[in-house]
């Protein structure tokens, strides 16, 4: 056999074993993976490094609490749970005819706190013991209240109450009582720093609106975002190194990625979704997020989805005829 003979053999060799090469991963929502880019989206600044070091491999962990409208309507709202495996999915609410929202995990991840409607004028926040469903009511006529988080320690409890005028940002402790306002700060959406000496919030102080920052006693405020368009609920990664948020127009929105000083901010999810509401995983190698990719445009269409905090890994959590939003993930 002479020598372009056996090159045109290896060559077709060569071609048949490609051909019949299994695929790198398999995904349990092939139709999701249909609609998303085979990269991770760049930011404008495509020089941009990385925000934190990518730990390959580690599968999610723990309890991702949402919100979940079963009944598909608002006013009855309701909170739900699932694991981040996407096993063990229930309700944890029980009233149908009220609304309950902002939900998010304690600290030891033995309870969920939420905000939920009593009367007009007046939502309080609830506390929910995940093992026995018993539910505790920790606010008592405040005023319109959501966005409760409870602080690393499990001692505080950081929330937004909605006034006339402002929406402005409180703490009470754990048990609901001694409520007070954090001074010098107007916005929402509060999360916690990792150590507990900080509150990252969004807010519109300054015209339009981005993320501060702020210490409880009202010192240090900070502006640390500057994206076009911050909408709200954002989340602070456990080891303090940075934060993710969301940005963009309606039905045009992203989960972006940033340093915990607002610099080298790029997008995280997949585009094409209308992704928001991002929280980190305990681990801080996950982020939860809801999105649209298999429903887009459908009012009833958002899930709960997952990816590696390299946008990279993307996994569909909920598969429901309703929406499903507002995560925040806990232990």
């Amino acid at each position: 056999m002479n020598k372009r003979n056996v090159s045109t053999l290896i060559v077709g060799l060569i071609f048949i074993l490609a051909c019949n090469a299994p695929s790198a991963a398999s995904s349990p929502t092939p139709d999701l993976f249909a609609t998303l880019s085979a990269s991770t989206p760049l930011s404008a600044d495509s020089t941009a490094q990385a925000v934190v070091p990518v730990v390959p491999g580690g599968e999610p962990f723990g309890q991702i609490a949402f919100t979940c409208q079963i009944f598909k309507v608002q006013a009855s709202n309701q909170i739900c749970i699932i694991n981040a495996d996407g096993t063990g999915f229930r309700r944890l609410t029980i009233d149908d005819t009220k609304q309950h929202y902002y939900p998010s995990v304690a600290p030891d991840g033995k309870s969920v706190v939420y905000a939920a409607f009593r009367e007009p004028g007046f939502y309080e926040i609830y506390e929910v013991d995940i093992a026995s469903g018993v539910i505790t009511q920790l606010t008592d006529r405040i005023g319109n209240l959501n966005g409760p988080e409870i602080s690393p320690d499990g001692s505080t409890i950081a929330f937004k109450l909605s006034t006339a005028n402002a929406n402005e940002l409180w703490l009470m402790n754990r048990d609901g009582s001694n409520p007070r306002k954090i001074q010098n700060a107007t916005g929402w959406d509060p999360t916690w720093s990792p150590d507990g000496s900080m509150i990252l919030f969004a807010s519109d102080m300054e015209g339009g609106v981005q993320l501060f920052r702020i210490r409880l006693d009202g010192s240090e405020l900070q502006k640390v975002s500057n994206l076009a368009s911050i909408r709200g609920r954002s989340d602070w990664s456990p080891d303090g190194q940075f934060i993710v948020t969301y940005s963009g127009e309606a039905w045009n929105r992203d989960v972006y990625i940033m340093n915990a000083d607002g610099s080298n901010a790029h997008m995280l999810s997949p585009t094409g979704g209308n992704s928001q509401g991002p929280s980190i995983s305990p681990d801080g190698q996950w982020v939860a997020f809801t999105s649209y990719f298999d429903k887009y445009g459908d009012d009833h269409g958002c899930e709960i989805y997952i990816m590696r905090v390299d946008g990279s890994d993307v996994r569909r959590l909920t598969n429901n005829d309703y929406c499903d939003y507002q995560p925040r993930w806990g232990q």
